[in-house]
Formats: structure tokens, sequence, C-alpha cells
């Protein structure tokens, strides 16, 4: 039994979703008011960000919340990461998935909101 085989359908929706992007992506996963990084993007945007790395079932996990995400992305980008930010389609309904589509990707070289830009550089 593979690991895929034993993970929560929300979790099985995150690893189908980070299947679909460039390799070197990072993936903001939107749970609620937080995005969440899984896997080896946790561990890789822990040390980046400078975030707690924590695990739930095994599975290594790291969030920043969503009012702050355009910081954060900021220094993925300025670190030459690509980010790609999958939100939520829908409002939460107990017991059922909810809809995420990636709704961004970003590079270093392609973005272009304001808030994401360093004000020394402008």
């Amino acid at each position: 039994m593979t690991i895929d085989t034993q993970l929560t359908p929300m979790m099985a929706q995150y690893r189908r979703i980070k299947s679909e992007l460039p390799k070197d992506a990072l993936l903001l996963f939107r749970l609620g008011d937080f995005y969440e990084m899984f896997f080896e993007d946790a561990q890789i945007g822990a040390q980046l960000l400078n975030l707690a790395l924590t695990k739930r079932q095994g599975i290594p996990m790291c969030g920043l919340p969503f009012h702050a995400a355009p910081a954060y992305i900021g220094r993925i980008l300025k670190a030459g990461r690509k980010v790609a930010i999958c939100d939520q389609m829908e409002e939460a309904r107990p017991g059922q998935l909810v809809k995420r589509e990636v709704t961004q990707i970003l590079s270093p070289g392609t973005h272009f909101d304001e808030r994401m830009l360093s004000a020394e550089r402008n």
C-alpha cells in the first residue's frame, strides 16, 4: 500500500493538483484562512520563509495566514522560486471536499502585484 492510497480526500486533491504543476513551483493550498504547504514543499517553504515545520499523520506541513500571503509570496519569488496559488472555489460544507483550482502561477520574472514588490526596488 502506497502513501497515496492512505491519503484523505483533501490530501489526494493536493497531490493531484501538485502533480499538474511545474516541478519547481511551490504550491500554496488554501485551507480557510491559511495557505498550507505539504510534503516536500513544506520542507522547502518552512526553511525559506522561516515557518514552523510540523507534521500531521506523518505528513510534513507548514502554513501562512491568507492576509499575509503577498509578503510571503514576494519572499519566495525573491529567492528565485515559482509559486502556484490554489484557491477554494466554493464555500466549505461539512463532510464535503471543497473544490479548489490553481488561480495563479507566478515566477520571479512574471509577477506584477505591487504588494509583493520591495519598496527599495521601485
